[in-house]
């Protein structure tokens, strides 16, 4: 008997929310509706560190989706002092996902890391973090205006420069272009591990890329999750990511054969 062949399986960790003093892990719709748009099955990874085993969760994935979130990732992860930001921090996320991060990576797990996960990739990987970048001289700020008009908060932000003859300008195919950045947190030190492939107006690294690994590593600090199908370089971007988890699906064991083995 054969199968019908399944959708390729991507993890997308989630956040921890207080609602009506509960604790819910959850991960924003359009994470999870974009991936369905790619002809994936989205799993969420519930954040809950150390007690599920990541490795046998990487095992069962063909690409993992770092997602945006109001938090930040906490500085001593990264000996970045003491917090300025108290209130924002989501420790379980943390104790997911950079774990995560590096099991995916070994594996050569495809990798798209969005927003917050640029910045988790980042230290994931050894590199370190601004907390408040607009308190940094010389830098904008670089925060969500805030507004009840969510087509104002994801509207274009700033441009971006790509770096000449990287990945990104290989994907894109174009030198600059507009995004809808918005963020507190930054990438400070790059990981060693990591390439940059785009620059906000004030030298904010805005993406990066990983040369070295087998799989697709690419982190993004705007959303281009946000009316993805509206954006042709949000397109191209989600659709080499959806190549690069149908190539991992494809090279992976049949269900059948699995469950014989």
């Amino acid at each position: 008997m054969t199968l019908p062949a399944s959708p390729p399986i991507v993890g997308i960790p989630s956040c921890i929310r207080f609602v009506r003093y509960a604790s819910f892990h959850c991960v924003n719709e359009r994470y999870v509706d974009v991936m369905t748009w790619l002809g994936t099955l989205p799993l969420l990874i519930p954040a809950a560190g150390p007690s599920i085993d990541l490795h046998e969760v990487v095992r069962r994935l063909d690409g993992l989706l770092l997602t945006g979130s109001p938090s930040n990732v906490e500085p001593h992860l990264y000996e970045g002092g003491e917090s300025e930001t108290p209130d924002l921090h989501d420790p379980k996320r943390d104790a997911t996902t950079l774990p995560l991060i590096r099991t995916a990576i070994e594996e050569g797990v495809p990798v798209l890391a969005i927003c917050r996960g640029i910045q988790e990739l980042n230290v994931a990987l050894g590199g370190t973090l601004t907390q408040r970048v607009q308190t940094v001289p010389g830098r904008f700020d670089h925060r969500s205006i805030r507004s009840p008009d969510m087509d104002r908060n994801y509207g274009p932000a700033h441009a971006v420069t790509l770096a000449s003859g990287g990945a990104l300008q290989g994907l894109l195919g174009v030198e600059d272009l507009v995004v809808n950045s918005l963020h507190q947190q930054a990438i400070d030190r790059l990981a060693p591990a990591l390439r940059a492939e785009a620059w906000a107006p004030d030298g904010t690294i805005e993406a990066v890329s990983m040369p070295a690994t087998p799989g697709f590593t690419l982190g993004i600090q705007w959303h281009p999750e946000y009316k993805p199908q509206e954006n042709p370089h949000s397109v191209r971007i989600f659709q080499a990511f959806g190549d690069a988890i149908h190539a991992r699906a494809g090279r992976r064991l049949p269900v059948a054969t699995r469950a014989a083995a």
